[in-house]
């Protein structure tokens, strides 16, 4: 099967909302190239485990290439996918520099294009992710791997938000919990927090192709067999008392989940949220402390930020 792939050149804040766009327009899997990825790989506390000089990388911004079969007339929907991505101007994501090129690719081109990009990656002192095709073993005691096939539309599992997230649950977790992962993606935080200890988790996603890519990933690492995945609306119609909700999505979305997170969460849980860009920081800080939450941690990588919210109980 001949494949067309469209490239996308936007700004790291518009990664996920543009892979968005081109999944919704039909693409059948995303690759994405972020420039923060590559910085969170070079030498830290945790060592570096590959040298990023040898990895081909954008230096600045992302681009977001997509791939769509050939029953998919792309000229036709190239002027769409660009209105779509110019338009995120409107709810506070930068889309520039907003280049979008295509180019045809063979089926055996699709399938190996993306994997040259993607090595395994220390993401705390406990966590390292690992793409399934690698053949890595835990270096140290007490570090977890997380195997994760990131061929579709979902990335690596290590963009800082996802970072935050992890560390931030390291941070509350201390076994036997019930979790809520609110827009699931490629579910690494579900496997991430089932490797900590936590109990039963619930994994819910509104796109139906999150629901696939969490499923095969789940499948992946055996911690995390019972964790249950499902397509939602956020947590819409969800009755489960959670201990920890978490839930790595665009800020404009994390608004309107507060009040559901809030019904959701036992007294004296926790409620984790990132995917906040700085200029969205204060309005979702403002929406979580209004509802009744106290702020524990803030926590910055780049220009994005996490929260963690403490639901107080009648004694606090």
């Amino acid at each position: 099967m001949k494949w067309t792939e469209v490239t996308v050149s936007t700004s790291n804040e518009a990664v996920e909302a543009v892979s968005n766009i081109l999944m919704e327009a039909g693409a059948s899997g995303v690759k994405i190239d972020d420039a923060l990825d590559y910085l969170n790989l070079k030498p830290d506390r945790y060592g570096e485990i590959i040298d990023l000089d040898t990895i081909p990388h954008v230096t600045s911004g992302a681009q977001i290439s997509a791939y769509f079969p050939e029953t998919v007339f792309v000229p036709e929907i190239l002027p769409t996918i660009k209105q779509r991505v110019t338009k995120l101007a409107d709810y506070g994501l930068d889309p520039a520099p907003n280049e979008v090129s295509m180019a045809a690719l063979s089926d055996e081109n699709w399938a190996t294009a993306w994997k040259k990009y993607y090595h395994p990656v220390r993401v705390t002192r406990y966590i390292t992710i690992v793409p399934s095709w690698e053949d890595y073993q835990a270096a140290q005691p007490g570090e977890q791997v997380l195997r994760l096939d990131p061929g579709m539309a979902f990335g690596t599992g290590t963009h800082p938000t996802t970072k935050l997230c992890i560390q931030a649950l390291e941070t509350v977790i201390n076994g036997g919990e019930h979790l809520l992962d609110v827009g699931t993606g490629s579910g690494v935080l579900s496997i991430a927090a089932k490797a900590m200890g936590v109990g039963d988790v619930e994994a819910y996603d509104l796109d139906d192709v999150a629901v696939r890519s969490a499923q095969t990933n789940l499948d992946l690492n055996p911690v995390a067999k019972d964790v249950k995945v499902a397509a939602n609306d956020l947590l819409k119609g969800i009755q489960t008392q959670a201990d920890i909700i978490v839930a790595n999505i665009l800020a404009e979305i994390i608004i309107p989940l507060v009040p559901q997170a809030r019904a959701n969460l036992k007294r004296g849980g926790y409620f984790i949220t990132s995917g906040i860009i700085d200029d969205q920081f204060e309005k979702v800080l403002t929406a979580i402390t209004a509802a009744g939450f106290q702020i524990k941690q803030q926590t910055q990588m780049g220009d994005w930020h996490a929260i963690v919210a403490y639901l107080p109980t009648d004694e606090d």
